[in-house]
């Protein structure tokens, strides 16, 4: 990986549930567009363009592939987070959508909080 390149997870909830399975569920093809542009996601980050990429509310973004849409956002050390995977049907983005991209982003962040709280040392 250069030193220009993003990385990108996958969220995932405590119990196992992941964002890949929402994307499995398009179907193989989808699938592997999804895959691809998320690779192009990797390489160029934010350099992608409007084309690809688009700000949806908040800290809040959206992957686009045809009318595939992957709700991520951005997190320290040049990471991609993608939150949850939907087709996209009407102009707007689903209210539906945005709340559970919302709920996992401000899950991921507390696990991840957790996770960087070195634990107190005895005097």
């Amino acid at each position: 990986m250069g030193d220009n390149e993003w990385t990108v997870e996958y969220y995932e909830t405590e119990d196992g549930l992941s964002v890949v399975e929402e994307v499995e569920s398009f179907g193989p093809e989808v699938f592997a567009r999804i895959l691809r542009t998320v690779s192009l996601l990797e390489e160029f980050g934010l350099e992608l363009g409007a084309e690809y990429l688009s700000h949806v509310r908040g800290k809040i973004w959206e992957l686009k592939v045809s009318r595939y849409r992957v709700l991520y956002f951005t997190f320290t050390g040049r990471r991609f987070v993608l939150l949850r995977a939907f087709i996209k049907k009407t102009k707007k983005t689903p209210e539906k959508e945005l709340l559970i991209a919302k709920h996992r982003m401000e899950d991921y962040i507390a696990r991840m909080t957790i996770l960087s709280i070195e634990p107190r040392k005895e005097l």
